[in-house]
């Protein structure tokens, strides 16, 4: 007989809360042990269960066992490893990312060499089992190998590296905003479908390493209106009748976000002092859907001047300055992204600068203008991702040829002629009008553009704030069945990897020359500078904050509506419509949306 999605989740959790009694119960001892002893030794006895689940699995897959029961065992291993996932994610990234790394490769360039590091772990073991292709039972074994190898480190590393009460807590916190931001979306388990009981599991390892604070002792308020917040959560995903008809937006408003600041709440009732560190993520945010949440300094040199109201005001003064660019043109940086337009020009292509750039353009690729709305909260610029900061972004457009045509070193002299710019300067920075300084005014007033206090975001607080039932569903779909969130992650919904929110990513998702769907755009995107094949026609993942504003969309401004783009993905990508690419990221199975739930899709991006 085959469970229903609502049953197969109840039974996990019957075996969760039977492998919590057995083997994870942790109490409090009459002494006072540190709380830092009391994790540490439930974290090594959780990576010992992981160890027995992984060698159950081993054991299953060598002597030849049926599917069902290597499938049964692969979801064990999974959960257990929610309940050491926090930590690890935490402390030993590296060691995280070879037990449940995406099923993709990486590769950067380091001094002129690509670096390229092939996927490890659960991720890449999970579509070999489901369904179980027996003939490459051998690269289950060599994946199980790594592991068990990788485990065999973070027992090493564990013993190392003493634990901080603080960080404990704080990974605690951002183990809530990885089950918002990716356990629930299904981006680490994309085809067992097994993302909510493991979400399940998620939260009571977070129950479990709090008992080892004295938090009751100090709040017991608190400390139960946690433990209840924590059932709610878990009741709301374990009474989930499917992973698709799962609601995420009540989920997230109702249980993920007043968790998130409940624990904010502990953290400071426990009296522990601020995690040392910039980070993207404040660790001052209640919930990801605060406005404020993420700090768009983050990602620019720590060491350069502050944003100020007026250092923002000046830059927003030099954005429509004709002086940057080439004498004579009139352009500026608002001439292609234009304030009234979201920060880009309606235009598939951009006007260039003159004839000869125009035929220069004609052999080298000329892409869609972005929107600059929440440029700072990325790790990398262009849709190539060519450049690392806003300084080098607008570094490159004020001299190139196709674009502004320009000098900043001419531009210092002629703005130095004009006596209201020297007095500006003068009073903003210590060193007065020079290229470094017009080039961090204007960064300045790029990342002052944030967006992140739409309907939808005052709703998922619950402020007064409504959303039609179409947008609700939209919602659920982006977040569920669309698979829209393993890409654009909730909630800045561009490609920065939460939670740590430290890199930001690409995909190759096949983008159509034209919305004629016949060819393959032929623009090799990142793969053009870094010579990496997996990189071909590979492209920064933009935000859709402001999506209803940015149209025509893609790299090359192929769709002209966002009805266009859904379709596009429901087909499956680049391999849906029939091209060959077989280093498309995009999963390649169509995705069966119904007419009702492309038009919900629709009005929940318009709705940011």
């Amino acid at each position: 007989m085959t469970l229903s999605f609502s049953r197969r989740a109840r039974c996990w959790s019957v075996l969760l809360v039977s492998l919590s009694t057995l083997l994870f119960s942790v109490s409090r001892p009459a002494s006072e042990v540190p709380p830092v002893q009391l994790v540490g030794n439930l974290y090594q006895r959780n990576l010992m269960h992981l160890d027995s689940a992984l060698a159950e699995l081993t054991r299953l897959v060598e002597t030849h066992r049926p599917a069902a029961a290597v499938q049964a065992s692969f979801r064990r291993a999974r959960l257990a490893y929610k309940y050491i996932e926090p930590l690890t994610e935490y402390y030993f990234l590296q060691s995280a990312k070879n037990l449940n790394g995406p099923n993709v490769p990486e590769g950067e360039i380091d001094d002129g060499v690509a670096l390229i590091l092939q996927p490890e772990g659960f991720q890449v073991i999970e579509p070999l089992l489901f369904p179980f292709d027996t003939s490459r039972r051998a690269e289950v074994q060599q994946q199980l190998k790594a592991m068990h190898q990788t485990m065999s480190q973070l027992r090493s590393l564990t013993a190392q590296n003493p634990l901080n009460e603080a960080f404990i807590m704080d990974a605690l916190r951002q183990e809530v905003y990885r089950m918002e931001t990716l356990g629930i979306t299904g981006f680490d388990s994309p085809v067992a479908g097994q993302s909510l009981p493991e979400a399940v599991a998620a939260l009571d390892g977070i129950r479990q390493t709090l008992a080892c604070y004295p938090l009751a002792e100090r709040n017991v308020a608190l400390a139960t209106r946690i433990d209840q917040a924590i059932t709610k959560a878990q009741r709301a995903l374990q009474n989930a009748r499917t992973f698709t008809d799962f609601d995420r937006l009540q989920f997230i408003r109702t249980c993920a976000h007043p968790l998130s600041g409940l624990l904010l709440d502990a953290y400071r009732a426990l009296g522990l002092p601020p995690v040392d560190g910039k980070r993207l993520l404040r660790q001052s945010a209640r919930t990801l859907s605060d406005p404020d949440a993420f700090d768009p300094t983050y990602f620019a040199n720590h060491s350069d001047p502050a944003i100020t109201p007026a250092r923002i005001a000046l830059g927003k003064r030099l954005f429509s300055e004709p002086m940057l660019a080439a004498a004579g043109s009139g352009r500026s940086c608002a001439s292609c992204h234009q304030p009234g337009q979201a920060f880009q020009d309606g235009l598939v292509a951009p006007q260039l600068l003159t004839p000869a750039a125009r035929q220069t353009a004609a052999t080298h690729p000329v892409r869609n203008t972005p929107t600059l709305w929440n440029a700072g909260l990325q790790s990398a610029q262009f849709s190539d991702m060519r450049v690392f900061s806003v300084e080098q972004q607008l570094n490159d457009v004020i001299h190139n040829s196709l674009e502004m045509g320009g000098s900043l070193a001419e531009a210092v002299i002629q703005l130095n002629k004009q006596a209201d710019y020297r007095a500006q300067f003068a009073t903003q920075y210590p060193n007065g009008l020079t290229a470094y300084t017009v080039r961090h005014a204007l960064a300045t007033y790029v990342r002052s553009l944030i967006s992140l206090d739409s309907r939808s975001d005052r709703y998922l607080r619950g402020l007064p704030s409504s959303l039609s039932a179409s947008e609700k569903l939209g919602f659920n779909v982006f977040m569920g069945k669309g698979k829209c969130a393993t890409c654009h992650y909730f909630p800045l919904y561009n490609g920065t990897l939460p939670p740590a929110y430290r890199r930001t990513e690409s995909e190759v998702i096949g983008v159509p020359a034209s919305s004629a769907n016949t060819r393959l755009s032929p623009d090799s995107g990142r793969g053009s500078f870094t010579g990496i094949d997996f990189h071909r026609g590979a492209f920064k993942i933009p935000t859709l904050r402001r999506i209803g504003q940015t149209a025509p969309y893609m790299h090359n401004g192929a769709y002209k509506t966002l009805e266009q783009v859904v379709d596009f993905y429901d087909k499956g990508g680049g391999i849906g419509l029939g091209f060959l690419l077989p280093n498309q990221t995009l999963p390649p199975e169509k995705l069966n949306l119904t007419a009702t739930e492309k038009r919900a899709l629709v009005a929940f991006m318009k709705s940011l």
